[in-house]
């Protein structure tokens, strides 16, 4: 006999595709979020890029025309660097609420299949305690590897965002620096 009424399994696709429709709609969010700025960026572009043409035209000795573009890579440096936070922060929260998705469906799978399994006990015929002790172990394991792997991936992205915070303040202070150097040139 099936532990699965056809009532209990419709509810369960339903219930799946639900989270399916909520996790697609989460990352359709970031990725129109991202499309967004790059749109900006490139509109941004586009007029800067104009005006130092302009600046740069307007230059009436080779010195005034250097000295145009020089001043041109300390703000485009810093473009740069605030253009890869906004696309960190998009994919930073899209990844946590994809995260808090998931983490959720799991805890909720658990649930079920400790509800399962303790049927499972309680039904098994006289004689089936290794089986069920082999089902009961296997669901707990199943759930400390799940918990490690999740503590493991949490921990790689705190160390990428501070990776990624000491790297754009390396850029920063990069660009900073290149500024007066160009100016000089």
């Amino acid at each position: 006999m099936s532990p699965f009424t056809p009532d209990q399994f419709a509810a369960a696709q339903k219930s799946n595709l639900s989270h399916l429709f909520a996790l697609t709609n989460t990352a359709f969010e970031g990725f129109q979020k991202l499309t967004e700025l790059n749109l900006q960026a490139l509109r941004s572009t586009l007029v800067e890029g104009q005006e130092n043409v302009e600046a740069v035209l307007a230059g009436k000795d080779l010195r005034e025309v250097f000295a145009a573009q020089g001043n041109l890579a300390q703000p485009a440096a810093e473009k740069a660097v605030a253009y890869a936070r906004h696309v960190y922060e998009i994919a930073s929260n899209t990844q946590a609420e994809l995260s808090k998705a998931v983490e959720a469906q799991y805890a909720q799978h658990n649930r079920n299949m400790q509800v399962f399994v303790d049927s499972f006990v309680q039904n098994a015929p006289a004689g089936s305690e290794a089986l069920t002790a082999l089902l009961q172990s296997g669901v707990a394991a199943a759930s400390t590897t799940y918990q490690s792997l999740q503590d493991a991936a949490k921990q790689t992205a705190e160390v990428a965002k501070a990776n990624f915070a000491r790297s754009a303040a390396a850029a920063s202070g990069t660009a900073a620096n290149a500024s007066p150097r160009a100016a000089k040139a």
